[in-house]
């Protein structure tokens, strides 16, 4: 499969994904998502977000 890149991304439905993933609350195809936007290699071991 070819690679997509990525070009614009809502900023606020970046910041919710970002939450729920730190809250372990992201349904896994939307987990593979964020890990791979922003290039993660597991769950997080700190916050993502300052002051989160």
């Amino acid at each position: 499969m070819i690679p997509h890149r990525i070009s614009w991304i809502n900023t606020p439905v970046l910041i919710e994904a970002i939450e729920r993933y730190e809250q372990g609350r992201l349904p896994r195809s939307l987990t593979l998502w964020l890990q791979t936007v922003l290039e993660l290699e597991g769950p997080p071991s700190g916050p993502l977000l300052p002051g989160g």
